[in-house]
C-alpha cells in the first residue's frame, strides 16, 4: 500500500503538465487546430500604393515589395504567432513578391504560392470568381488538413472581399468557416 501515494504524485505531475501546455496554448492556436477555422494575413508593410505600371508578377523588382519595416514587422509576427502556440502551419500565399517574402519570413513552413489569393486591385471585376476560388480552396484544405493550422498570406482587396472587413499590413483575420469554406464569423488581430 505504501505506493499509492508514489502513484498519486505521479498522476498529479502528469495532470500538472497536461495543464500547463494547454495553457501555452492560446485561444488563436486551439482554434486553428480544431479545422474549422483559418488565418488570413495581409502582407506586411510594403511602402507605396498598387504595383508599378508594368510590373511582372514573376520579377520582384518590378512590383512593390517589403520594405525595412516590413521584413522586421513579418518577422515579428511569425514570432507573436510562435507565442500563441503556433510553431508550425500550412503556409499559402499570393505570388505576389510582398505576400511571398512575408510568408517566408513568419518563418511557420514552406510557403505554396496559390493564385486565388492574387490580388485582384488592378481588375476588381476579378472579385467575386477569385473569393469563390478561395472558398472552395479553403473547404478542401480545412478538410484534407482538419488539425493543422492553415495560415493564407494575401492582400487587403481579398480579405475584404472574403470577410467584408478592410486591414492594415499585417493584420490577422482569424474565420471560423462552414464546411463549404464559407466565412461564418472572425475575430481580427492587429499586428503586434
Amino acid at each position: 500500500m505504501q505506493f499509492r501515494p508514489f502513484f498519486f504524485l505521479i498522476l498529479f505531475t502528469l495532470l500538472c503538465v497536461q495543464s500547463k501546455v494547454a495553457l501555452s496554448q492560446s485561444e488563436l492556436a486551439i482554434n486553428l487546430h480544431d479545422g474549422q477555422h483559418v488565418l488570413l494575413m495581409r502582407h506586411a508593410d510594403a511602402p507605396g500604393y498598387g504595383d508599378p505600371q508594368n510590373y511582372l508578377i514573376n520579377q520582384c523588382s518590378t512590383q512593390r515589395n517589403l520594405g525595412e519595416f516590413g521584413r522586421k514587422q513579418a518577422k515579428s509576427i511569425g514570432d507573436w504567432l510562435s507565442a500563441q502556440g503556433v510553431h508550425q502551419a500550412k503556409i499559402y500565399s499570393s505570388a505576389w513578391c510582398r505576400c511571398l517574402d512575408t510568408a517566408t519570413l513568419l518563418n511557420k513552413g514552406s510557403v505554396k504560392k496559390e493564385a486565388s489569393l492574387g490580388s485582384f486591385f488592378d481588375d476588381m471585376s476579378q472579385a467575386k470568381k477569385q473569393t469563390d476560388e478561395l472558398t472552395k480552396l479553403i473547404a478542401i484544405e480545412r478538410k484534407q488538413y482538419p488539425n493543422t493550422p492553415i495560415i493564407m498570406v494575401t492582400h487587403h482587396v481579398n480579405i475584404q472581399s472574403y470577410v467584408g472587413i478592410v486591414v492594415n499590413s499585417g493584420d490577422m483575420v482569424l474565420v471560423k468557416i462552414d464546411s463549404t469554406g464559407k466565412p461564418l464569423s472572425f475575430k481580427l488581430y492587429s499586428s503586434p
